[in-house]
């Protein structure tokens, strides 16, 4: 089965909200629906289009998960601290399980 992802662009505009209320807060949220960092907000070159500063990439077991964890209850709570914090763009995508090239 194939993984899901979150693939945000960020731009924080309150940095102490935004790492007290809601970064600091968003670890158990995640757990609970098996998601996990990829990316969180490192080093990146804008090669193509626009972007915003900060991307964050989660990893989930499944798309239907990475779907169930943005929807559910718990993180409703932490997304309104976010974006009164932040501006984010924020796609949900299901990963690729088929055959890679080379292989």
């Amino acid at each position: 089965m194939a993984k899901g992802y979150w693939v945000a662009q960020v731009e924080v505009k309150n940095a102490d909200d935004y790492k007290a209320n809601y970064a600091a807060v968003l670890g158990p949220v995640l757990a609970k629906f098996g998601g996990k960092y990829v990316t969180r907000g490192g080093q990146t070159e804008q090669v193509e289009g626009k972007g915003k500063s900060r991307v964050v990439v989660l990893e989930f077991p499944s798309y239907q998960a990475a779907l169930e964890c943005y929807r559910s209850a718990d993180y409703a709570k932490l997304k309104a601290v976010r974006m009164a914090a932040a501006e984010a763009d924020i796609v949900v995508v299901e990963g690729y399980d088929g055959p890679q090239p080379g292989a």
